[in-house]
């Protein structure tokens, strides 16, 4: 996939183009290059942490934005994604997948990765996409015109989040507009997150990149803490669906849940991290499937999107609501709120698989 030069002045271009041409001619498309070239590896922590970048993206409307319930993720992402191949392909470009030159396209890196030979983990050919975005909080909203808005992104890559070409491709698509309507928005500032929602640094004030480097990526601890845990309570905020074999699963028994939030937290840190959690898989899984599931009040939700490349309609459906389980569960918890962080089960990178877990002891989501 061969790359179309970026173009400043008006249109396409203007005060955010022109930074991110800065930022590329400056070399700050790849942050962590100077810390590799130290012997750093570009991670932080040890083998049972997971690291990743939170960004938020600030808007203010110029027009009425509408985004339908249980879509935002897929209005954001779908749109996201054509600004993005226009932005650095060329016009007769129709392939990643199949592209000579893929392993130096950030469009491909960032949508479409595969594996190269040899890499990543054995019988994984289409890799997980580094990001999801989180702009729940927008389903059924109207924003009108003059009013702020936000959504979030979780980058994975922690070695090259590519957060430019994030940037770049938002401030455009602000320009030409979002949602059912088209209504424009204008990219006013991009903030880095930490875990806690405060805010670890602003990165861009809507004209310019504010700093060099980014600060280093939130780390979550994977292992079991002091408390005992004995109850949770997990909503499903979007529609999720989650695979038992080759059949999807009808209820989100526990055994099943946490597999499938094991497999994606360990897949996404051998691709993008510090490697494979070194963990006993089997044993996790055994004792995952002891625990019981004691309240299921979930509901199915239909949904799909239409492809602008190929005129086809996909499914986004699944189910949402709530779930209790009981059991031994203290081992499990860290996985469980990681979750809400990288998502679990089926198109993820479409807004699906957002959830929340509470203790219950706690009065949490009470």
């Amino acid at each position: 996939m061969a790359h179309r030069a970026i173009r400043g002045g008006t249109g396409a271009g203007g005060p955010a183009t022109n930074a991110c041409l800065s930022l590329y001619t400056e070399g700050l498309l790849g942050w962590n290059q100077a810390e590799e070239e130290e012997g750093n590896d570009g991670c932080y922590a040890g083998p049972l942490t997971f690291e990743f970048y939170r960004f938020r993206f600030h808007f203010r409307s110029a027009g009425t934005l509408y985004f339908p319930v249980y879509k935002s993720g897929n209005i954001v992402r779908g749109a996201f994604g054509g600004i993005f191949r226009k932005l650095v392909c060329i016009p007769d470009c129709h392939d990643a997948k199949i592209c000579d030159i893929r392993a130096d396209c950030p469009y491909a890196r960032v949508f479409e990765p595969q594996a190269a030979r040899g890499e990543g983990p054995s019988g994984l050919a289409d890799w997980p996409r580094p990001f999801v975005f989180r702009a729940s909080h927008l389903d059924g909203r109207t924003i009108p015109q003059g009013e702020s808005f936000h959504f979030d992104v979780h980058i994975f890559d922690v070695r090259d989040p590519a957060l430019p070409y994030f940037v770049l491709a938002f401030a455009q698509l602000a320009r030409e507009g979002l949602g059912p309507g088209r209504g424009r928005a204008k990219l006013t500032s991009v903030d880095q997150l930490d875990l806690n929602e405060g805010r670890a640094a602003q990165v861009f004030d809507g004209e310019q990149f504010l700093m060099r480097e980014l600060a280093r990526p939130n780390i979550v601890d994977l292992s079991e803490g002091p408390e005992r845990v004995g109850r949770v309570r997990v909503r499903f905020v979007t529609p999720t669906e989650m695979k038992a074999g080759h059949q999807v699963a009808d209820r989100p028994e526990f055994g099943i849940l946490l597999g499938r939030l094991r497999d994606r937290i360990s897949t996404l840190r051998a691709l993008y991290g510090a490697g494979p959690l070194e963990i006993d898989f089997r044993g996790i899984g055994e004792r995952a499937a002891a625990v019981r599931m004691t309240r299921c009040e979930l509901q199915r939700t239909e949904a799909d999107r239409l492809s602008s490349r190929t005129g086809q309609r996909h499914p986004l459906g699944g189910f949402v609501g709530e779930a209790e389980y009981e059991g031994e569960l203290g081992e499990f918890l860290p996985y469980l709120r990681l979750g809400k962080w990288v998502g679990v089960g089926r198109q993820t990178v479409w807004g699906k698989g957002e959830m929340e877990v509470g203790l219950r002891s706690q009065g949490e989501f009470d």
